[in-house]
């Protein structure tokens, strides 16, 4: 079995290997990277499906949700244009070139880089602790969150990581410009814990990127 949520719009998209051909169950949410509503989905080979469909429902599933049910057909819609094939890699370009500049400003990459859309920064060289990286940075409104990392000392409420990834910009339009300029912003932030001015400065400069690429769907 094989939980694919978190990269299942990049396996659509052909940008990340597909774990379909290898595994005889592979559940997945319709959220995250696949860029739909919350909801989920199970693929299985055929001696399981009356086992799986009996199981969701009646035996775990409520009542169906049909706004959510339409919204995952508009979901996989998309998910068949070209153009969310162009998104992914964007999505994918973007993660490693926010990656390679965190790097170049000295945080450690956990994986050494990435090949899919999420990053993970080790924290403990600069000796920062997640649940303070994760305030300094919505305090100038970049939004991350704190995470573990592999033998973590830090418990899970504070941890020695933060984890950050780009679907969501990358829907915004950000490019690799962009994503330069937050990865600085990000350094800088994290230089300066606790340091007002240059957290006043970071926000300006996050809001006038975001003020040039709004979300999708909303009006200015």
């Amino acid at each position: 079995m094989v939980d694919m949520a978190h990269i299942a719009g990049l396996v659509a998209a052909g940008v990340h290997p597909s774990p379909v051909p290898h595994a005889e169950i592979v559940s997945s949410t319709t959220h995250k990277t696949l860029r739909g509503p919350r909801g989920g989905f199970l693929l299985c080979e055929a001696e399981f499906a009356s086992r799986l469909d009996e199981a969701v429902f009646p035996e775990a599933q409520g009542g169906p949700l049909m706004h959510i049910i339409a919204a995952k057909a508009v979901c996989f819609g998309e998910a068949m244009k070209p153009e969310f094939v162009s998104y992914q890699r964007a999505v994918v370009e973007n993660a490693r070139v926010l990656a390679s500049e965190l790097q170049r400003g000295g945080l450690r990459i956990v994986s050494g880089g990435t090949d899919n859309h999420l990053l993970l920064v080790d924290l403990r060289d600069p000796g920062i602790t997640g649940k303070a990286a994760e305030e300094a940075l919505e305090a100038v409104n970049i939004v991350v969150n704190r995470n573990a990392i592999p033998f973590d000392p830090r418990p899970p409420q504070v941890t020695s990581g933060i984890r950050l990834g780009t679907p969501a910009v990358t829907s915004r339009g950000f490019g690799p410009a962009e994503i330069k300029h937050i990865a600085q912003l990000i350094i800088k932030v994290l230089s300066n814990i606790g340091d007002e001015k240059t957290y006043q400065e970071a926000r300006q400069e996050a809001e006038d990127i975001s003020s040039r690429f709004p979300v999708p769907g909303l009006s200015a």
